[in-house]
């Protein structure tokens, strides 16, 4: 496996691996701008590649000095229970060594980062695109 950073990707092959991973249910892979957006925005992109296919992804925004927010971790169905998503989260962390980590878990993943060490916090808010601050 080969790890690389840098969010200079070919979109087509991201898509089709979020699309692979199933984290393609909860982005928006349909509308490309939106998705060529959130990767060109993110300021730490860690990948891995088996060959030339691309397998994971680690996309973050982080200040580098206390907090790195993981807003996607994505690695294949057919490359998943490798240690590939624990091997982006450590090359996440060494990146901007003196920041958390912090994310919000997709569904099916709640169980997995407890399991890898992440803490539970207990008061994480969201407010969704177009919600009025009251």
């Amino acid at each position: 496996m080969e790890y690389r950073t840098g969010n200079r990707l070919d979109l087509d092959e991201v898509l089709d691996l979020y699309r692979a991973s199933t984290l393609g249910e909860r982005r928006p892979v349909d509308d490309r701008d939106r998705m060529a957006d959130m990767l060109n925005n993110a300021n730490l992109v860690v990948t891995a590649w088996d060959g030339t296919l691309l397998v994971g992804i680690a996309r973050s925004m982080t200040d580098f000095a206390y907090a790195t927010y993981l807003s996607d971790l994505a690695v294949r169905l057919s490359h998943q229970r490798q240690g590939i998503g624990k091997e982006l989260i450590r090359r996440t962390q060494r990146e901007a060594p003196r920041a958390s980590v912090i994310l919000l878990a997709a569904p099916k993943a709640v169980d997995y980062y407890p399991h890898i060490g992440f803490q539970a916090h207990p008061s994480a808010w969201v407010l969704p695109p177009g919600a009025a601050v009251l």
